[in-house]
């Protein structure tokens, strides 16, 4: 990697994924309670995928289990574990905990870029 034309890495694209994949889970939660309304996320592995032009390959096929894409950002709609009558697939639970594990991944990419910068500016000072 450059480290001129491209300072941060992949990181930069990854801390945006995870900012836009934490919305759209704070929009399913806001949801909640909207009459058919479908659940989303984004598929980060898509998404990381589309950047670095090589698969990314997951360690359990249970991994990431959502249903069809519904356009090129890789934003998919959620297939819900329990059946509502309003035809909401919105699980206030799982979408809790996936917001919960989308911060910490959030909270982790931040700290890769942070260490980045760190190394970026400790290069320039000749430390």
């Amino acid at each position: 990697m450059d480290l001129f034309s491209n300072p941060l890495g992949i990181h930069e694209r990854a801390l945006q994924a995870r900012s836009q994949r934490m919305e759209l889970i704070a929009q399913n939660i806001a949801n909640a309670d909207t009459p058919q309304y479908k659940a989303r996320d984004l598929d980060f592995k898509q998404v990381m995928n589309q950047q670095l032009g090589q698969p990314i390959r997951a360690t359990d096929d249970r991994h990431y289990a959502i249903a069809e894409t519904t356009d090129s950002n890789a934003v998919k709609f959620r297939v819900p574990f329990n059946t509502s009558f309003d035809d909401n697939t919105v699980e206030i639970s799982v979408e809790q905990s996936n917001y919960g594990k989308a911060a910490a991944d959030y909270q982790a990419t931040l700290s890769f870029l942070e260490s980045r910068v760190s190394g970026i500016r400790k290069a320039l000072k000749g430390e």
